[in-house]
C-alpha cells in the first residue's frame, strides 16, 4: 500500500515538475538543427561559436553588423571564430583572402572592407589579383599578402574549411554552429537577429550541461 501511494505521489508530481521547468523557448528541428555527428571543437573547456560565411553573399553582408553588436557582449566563456564556407571552387579565393589576412595578424583590416567593396561599391573582387589590389588599398604590403595567400598554411586552412563546410552539414550562409552540435540559420530562427537569440539559448543549454 505504501509503495502504491509513493508511486501515485511521484506520478502526480511529474506534471508539476515539467510545468515548473516550462517548455524550451527554442526547439530542435524548428529553430535549430543538430549537427550529426557532432564536430569536435578546438577547446573542449570553452563553448565554441563558429560563423560560416562567404564575402560574396549579401545575407552575410547584412548579418555582419548584427554579429558585430553581439560580439561586444559575448560571454567570457564563449570562443568565437569566423570560418569561410567553401561550397565551390569559386569560393576559394575569398577563403584564402581571409586566412591570409588572419596569418598576417590583421583580419580586421580586410574583413569589413572586402564586404563593403563587393556589396556597397559593387566591385567584382572574386580572384587573386583583385583581392591583392584591395589588400594594397587597405594598407597591406602586397608582396607579403601574396606570400601569405599562396602559403602552405593557408592551403591547409582552406582544406579544413572545405571539410568543415561538409561536416557541419550547412546548406547556405550565414550559418552559425554552437559547440559543434547545433546549426542555426535565419530561415530556421526567423530572422538574422533571431539567429543570435537562438545562439544565446544554446550557449546557456551547453553551459548548464557541463
Amino acid at each position: 500500500m505504501k509503495k502504491f501511494l509513493y508511486l501515485l505521489l511521484v506520478a502526480c508530481l511529474l506534471p508539476l515538475t515539467a510545468s515548473a521547468a516550462g517548455p524550451e523557448k527554442y526547439l530542435e528541428g524548428t529553430h535549430y538543427l543538430l549537427v550529426t555527428p557532432a564536430v569536435p571543437t578546438a577547446d573542449p573547456k570553452s563553448i565554441e561559436v563558429v560563423e560560416l560565411f562567404w564575402y560574396g553573399c549579401p545575407h552575410c553582408f547584412h548579418f555582419e553588423p548584427v554579429l558585430a553588436e553581439w560580439l561586444k557582449t559575448k560571454p567570457a566563456d564563449v570562443k568565437f571564430r569566423r570560418m569561410p564556407a567553401v561550397f565551390a571552387q569559386q569560393w576559394v579565393p575569398h577563403a584564402r583572402a581571409m586566412y591570409a589576412a588572419e596569418a598576417l595578424g590583421a583580419l580586421d583590416k580586410l574583413h569589413r572592407p572586402l564586404f563593403d567593396a563587393i556589396h556597397t561599391d559593387k566591385r567584382r573582387i572574386y580572384d587573386e589579383e583583385s583581392i591583392l589590389a584591395l589588400a594594397g588599398e587597405v594598407g597591406f604590403n602586397v608582396d607579403e599578402f601574396r606570400e601569405a595567400y599562396d602559403s602552405p598554411t593557408v592551403d591547409g586552412k582552406v582544406k579544413m574549411a572545405m571539410m568543415a563546410t561538409r561536416d557541419y552539414g550547412i546548406d547556405g550562409v550565414p550559418s552559425v554552429i554552437v559547440n559543434g552540435k547545433y546549426r542555426i540559420t535565419a530561415s530556421l530562427a526567423g530572422s538574422q537577429e533571431d539567429i543570435l537569440k537562438v545562439v544565446d539559448f544554446l550557449i546557456a543549454k551547453e553551459r548548464n550541461a557541463k
